[in-house]
């Protein structure tokens, strides 16, 4: 299970398959590796005006004498370099000057033919960004992993560490860390196989969980926390993972069975309903509305598999929940048809402010992760309009979203680029809808993201620390039994 070399030998021929192709550089027209004139490509994206400092370097080939000049009100500054890479005092001076506003970028280098110079803006938005980012590094295998970790990271610098991780648990399987409307203080995560459990975190206190019935067709799978901190809406999965034979596809995941249920975190059980134990629907992806009053989910006919994979199409429903009571409705409604679209939904994320829903569309099925045609879509919940996302979609699958704590800004995992490794943008939602260009999480080293051989897996955001670290999760799984469920 653990054979990474072989996996980074795979990993490494494939990577060559890709060298060679030059591209042109823009506005230069000058030959580069890459299609962008920088990497990573920060122009005209809007940023938040607490964000780390936008480290990147400029991708033109035999060119020399690299001036970027930026200005905002009163400030200006000149850096010199084919690397771009700010001092901390003086990137916050440039924030504070230009929040609200643009940051004017002014970038010129010589080259053998000529002088090239362009200039382009970052525009700082005034609404910050939740501080912190939770994430699984992992890399892009299909039915093994090793040295699994999940990050936190801090957005206002480049600060990470470890929140569980291989070296605490032996190398043990976990599942990605997520939020309840980006609280730190009330999270979850899933530690796989034995002495493992759900790690939930509410309140600062951290307890090791069994989320399993008699009556449950397998353990929790998918799910969120309820606002109010007491309840858990949950998928059942029967999980089938299968190699594609033919074509440019690499993996199918699909499900044989799937209902809902929810835990009583209070209460140490697990509510089922027989309108979700039918065998005739598959129903996946619950999560619960800002206001806790409803649950939205994705939810199919159930098929002949894996012969009738490709007319799986998932649509997006709704259902009232009683928090009093933790009971969900009888009736759902069709928020998204799946079928009315030719397409599938998957992974639907309400905004805290209770005004959108993000969820992400595929041709067929239910794990888009390895769909390269996976986009994000915005439903505005107050009108039922639907948004497009034409600037923020691009070739390669984009998925794994969430939003901050305030409902104006989300992250998501895309592919984009080389098709292969799963890294975070963010966006920024205004209140007419329009979303901005995505920007990529920045990091110290210009050239992180050529050197990272792991993917981003389902980047969450935090508006603050989650209070527990590798080492205390190391110490729950080897002293702390699960509590169990019933």
């Amino acid at each position: 299970m653990k054979n990474s070399n072989a996996l980074l030998l795979v990993l490494s021929f494939l990577l060559l398959l890709g060298c060679g192709r030059s591209y042109d550089v823009r506005p230069s027209g000058e030959r580069t590796d890459r299609a962008e004139a920088i990497f990573p490509d920060y122009r005209e994206v809007t940023i938040p005006c607490n964000i780390a400092p936008l480290h990147f370097y400029y991708t033109a080939p035999d060119a020399s004498r690299f001036v970027t000049v930026f200005r905002a009100g009163e400030e200006a500054f000149t850096l010199k370099g084919r690397e771009v890479v700010w001092k901390e005092k003086r990137w916050k001076q440039l924030l504070s000057a230009a929040a609200g506003s643009d940051i004017q970028v002014e970038s010129s280098y010589k080259t053998a033919s000529g002088p090239v110079s362009f200039s382009w803006n970052i525009h700082v938005s005034g609404d910050p960004i939740d501080g912190y980012l939770t994430y699984r590094l992992i890399e892009p295998g299909f039915e093994v992993w090793d040295d699994l970790e999940i990050l936190e990271r801090n957005l206002e610098s480049f600060g990470v560490r470890a929140i569980s991780d291989y070296r605490n648990t032996e190398n043990k399987c976990m599942n990605c860390h997520i939020h309840s409307q980006g609280r730190g203080d009330l999270s979850m995560f899933y530690l796989r196989g034995q002495g493992g459990g759900a790690i939930l975190n509410r309140g600062g206190q951290l307890r090791k969980l069994t989320l399993k019935s008699g009556t449950m067709i397998s353990p929790t799978v998918y799910g969120e926390i309820h606002p109010g901190g007491r309840w858990g809406v949950f998928s059942t999965n029967i999980i089938i993972p299968a190699m594609h034979s033919l074509g440019n596809k690499r993996m199918e995941v699909y499900d044989t069975a799937s209902d809902l249920c929810i835990a009583d975190f209070d209460g140490n059980r697990m509510l089922t309903f027989p309108q979700f134990a039918r065998e005739d629907v598959f129903e996946t992806f619950p999560v619960f509305s800002a206001d806790g009053n409803f649950v939205y989910y994705c939810a199919a006919p159930a098929g002949n598999l894996p012969g009738e994979l490709e007319q799986m199409r998932y649509s997006l429903v709704r259902i009232p929940f009683d928090a009093e009571t933790g009971t969900l409705g009888t009736s759902a409604d069709t928020l998204w048809s799946g079928p009315a679209h030719q397409a599938s939904a998957c992974h639907p994320k309400a905004s805290p402010d209770g005004r959108w829903l993000l969820f992400t569309v595929a041709d067929y099925g239910t794990f888009p992760i390895n769909h390269r045609e996976c986009d994000l879509h915005l439903l505005d919940l107050s009108t039922g309009e639907e948004y497009s996302l034409d600037g923020v979609n691009a070739p390669g699958s984009d998925t794994y979203h969430s939003w901050s704590s305030d409902g104006k800004w989300f992250v998501f995992a895309s592919k984009r680029g080389d098709g292969l490794y799963g890294k975070p943008y963010f966006c920024h939602v205004s209140p007419d809808g329009s979303v901005s260009k995505p920007f990529l999480l920045p990091q110290k080293d210009p050239h992180f993201y050529d050197k990272m051989l792991r993917s981003f897996n389902v980047p969450d955001l935090g508006n603050a620390p989650v209070g527990f670290d590798a080492r205390e999760i190391g110490r729950i799984w080897k002293e702390v039994p699960a509590e169990q469920f019933n």
